[in-house]
């Protein structure tokens, strides 16, 4: 995973705990003025799978953790069928500013551009280098594009095991909230090959 920006990453920051505090602070891009706060990743942190999602939405934003919106909901759904708990696992986000824009009184979700998304790597970079994890699963193409430093098409690339250019294994799925935006039965279909992904990674992890 490379960067082109300079790294706000404390040389001085060794655990999760000293990445978080100083992440607080983090002014590599401008979305710190319009969240309301940084959403750093959490989890175990001795977990063999690590969780990278896009950003935090609105209630992440507002609670200062990552997925315990209705994308989180369904994602800890799929682990549980998989035998996993969420304190098992560490949850992050490529970005960890809540991009938005304001329709009416809602605050909607905004794709992160890609300077925002190469200004929070090193933290990302971080994370994984701290916890060392077995397997990254990205959920969704700007996580699968900043874990892979590549562009990525989610349907071409579900189901199979990658590597990383540091040489983890990855695996790359739809984002959940793309399951919510879904209608019956396809709904149910993509449901049943993020399952299927989430298995995957779950089974790659433990190897």
């Amino acid at each position: 995973m490379n960067h082109v920006l300079a790294n706000p990453v404390p040389a001085d920051a060794h655990t999760v705990a000293d990445l978080r505090a100083a992440a607080a602070g983090c002014r590599n891009c401008p979305l710190w003025r319009h969240g309301t706060q940084t959403v750093f990743g959490e989890g175990n942190e001795h977990a063999k799978l690590v969780i990278v999602g896009e950003q935090p939405g609105d209630r992440e934003d507002l609670a200062g953790h990552p997925f315990v919106g209705p994308a989180g909901s369904i994602l800890d759904r799929v682990l549980e069928q998989c035998g996993v708990k969420r304190e098992e696992v560490y949850v992050t986000n490529a970005v960890k500013h809540f991009k938005w824009e304001l329709r009416g009184k809602r605050r909607l979700h905004k794709t992160p551009a890609q300077r925002e998304i190469e200004a929070c790597l090193p933290w990302l970079e971080a994370e994984v280098a701290t916890l060392q994890p077995g397997l990254i699963l990205c959920l969704g193409a700007t996580a699968a594009k900043a874990v892979l430093g590549t562009t990525v098409r989610v349907n071409e690339a579900r189901g199979h095991t990658l590597r990383s250019p540091d040489g983890r294994k990855v695996v790359v799925t739809m984002h959940p909230a793309y399951l919510l935006r879904l209608r019956p039965p396809t709904n149910e279909a993509a449901y049943q090959l993020f399952a299927a992904d989430v298995e995957l990674a779950v089974k790659g992890a433990r190897a």
